[in-house]
């Protein structure tokens, strides 16, 4: 690929970025500005679309987030919720978890979804979760969450479930790059963007 084709492909990602967020509501922009105010990076505007989306197509009723205060993105899945199912926001984080915490409470007059918001370490809290109850999880922080996330998924997850890791193309960039890990007979792995998604097949033990 030459510099112009690369040129073009930033260009066409710009405009797809500015489209997308043209069309947040004031609730996103809202999470985004609090967000930003504390210092905490979030996704594009784009990504949390996408996972809108997917959420939508899957018909999802169970959703966990596992981050560092991603209120963007847990906005946009609570929205593609319509209203019922549960989500799950996990942050091990003492800043992010007051955040999500603040805006369940100003989102519980708006929306019938059971929200739970679960300040613990990962590799604590999602051993302790039953089998088979998550339509999707949605991975994004720290490094350490996308091994021990994954290394659940196969048990947590329904047939045909699916987690979806966030922020791959700056993983990739780092030695505890967690992309690399293969797929099992579990799964099966698309990727778009800035996303790297694992589909849920059959039922399999731990894959790592």
């Amino acid at each position: 690929m030459d510099k112009t084709s690369y040129a073009n492909l930033a260009r066409a990602w710009e405009y797809v970025e500015d489209h997308a967020y043209s069309r947040q509501t004031q609730a996103l922009l809202d999470a985004r500005e609090q967000a930003a105010q504390c210092g905490l990076a979030q996704g594009s505007a784009a990504q949390a679309q996408l996972l809108h989306t997917l959420a939508c197509m899957m018909r999802s009723t169970s959703v966990i987030t596992i981050g560092s205060g991603s209120l963007v993105e847990i906005v946009q899945l609570v929205d593609a919720l319509h209203g019922t199912g549960q989500l799950t926001a996990v942050d091990s984080s003492t800043q992010g978890i007051a955040l999500i915490r603040k805006m369940f409470f100003a989102l519980s007059d708006t929306t019938q979804t059971t929200l739970r918001a679960v300040n613990a370490p990962v590799n604590v809290f999602l051993p302790r979760l039953n089998g088979t109850d998550y339509d999707l999880i949605v991975v994004s922080g720290d490094a350490t969450n996308y091994l021990d996330t994954f290394a659940q998924a196969p048990r947590l997850l329904r047939e045909h479930g699916v987690i979806v890791f966030t922020d791959m193309l700056a993983r990739a960039t780092r030695r505890t790059a967690v992309y690399p890990i293969p797929p099992t007979a579990a799964t099966r792995r698309w990727s778009c963007g800035n996303c790297w998604t694992w589909f849920r097949t059959t039922t399999v033990s731990n894959p790592l």
